[in-house]
């Protein structure tokens, strides 16, 4: 256990970074408004598309208030960051908890977060892969069928390749059943077809993000290269 704030900050970022997550201490963040300087800044790189999460370590003897939340929205807002992260190992007001609730500000702890991490860290990323594969959807539904196939996005008609579709069908299948948290469980075969080596089974949420996550990163990669349909 850490004996002062700069060695729960390491133990913060270490953590996340055993999560397979980017982690930086001291970080001067740039905001719209101003600048923020940050305690852990923590980031998923994937082709095309970044996730970032502020952490505020509060090693305190003390219980955070509904201040200190207050002001980490704030900073969440003005930097654009998809999720801001307190972490108290002595609690929270119940104000805070208040000004959290039905927010992007999660309250936790390192412990907590250490034994559930399955549950809320993963959750955090099931949640984030989900919203790009949204984006993946809108995005390949408003390019025309021959320009799909011209950037690769799907085959010609009755012949086999890379297809846009099936890997949202499965990706979206597959984030169903892991957002149920029972594993392992069985890949359904009528959208395995979207990838050659893609496993039967999953056997747990990590390997549910280490297959997946290439797949969602490929998909947006080929977006990403696709003229869009100017509106």
């Amino acid at each position: 256990m850490a004996t002062d704030w700069s060695e729960y900050q390491e133990e913060a970022a270490e953590f996340f970074r055993s999560l397979g997550l980017e982690a930086t201490t001291n970080v001067t963040v740039n905001g719209v408004r101003t600048t923020h300087d940050v305690d852990v800044l923590v980031k998923s790189r994937h082709a095309g598309f970044e996730v970032t999460w502020i952490v505020e370590c509060k090693h305190w003897n003390s219980r955070v208030s509904k201040l200190h939340v207050l002001a980490l929205r704030e900073i969440v807002t003005d930097t654009g960051a998809d999720r801001g992260i307190l972490l108290a190992e002595n609690g929270f007001q119940s104000g805070a908890a208040e000004a959290a609730a039905l927010t992007n500000v999660h309250l936790t702890s390192l412990a907590d977060a250490r034994c559930a991490s399955s549950d809320e860290v993963f959750g955090m990323r099931l949640t984030e892969l989900f919203d790009r594969v949204e984006v993946c959807r809108e995005q390949y539904w408003s390019i025309p069928k021959s320009t799909r196939i011209e950037y690769g996005l799907r085959p010609e008609v009755c012949a086999s390749g890379f297809s846009g579709a099936a890997v949202i069908s499965l990706a979206e299948d597959l984030l169903r059943k892991g957002f149920r948290g029972v594993y392992p469980f069985e890949t359904d075969y009528m959208f395995r077809h979207a990838s050659r080596d893609f496993p039967a089974i999953i056997e747990s949420v990590e390997a549910l993000l280490a297959n997946l996550e290439p797949l969602i990163a490929e998909l947006e990669h080929r977006l990403d290269n696709c003229p869009r349909v100017s509106s």
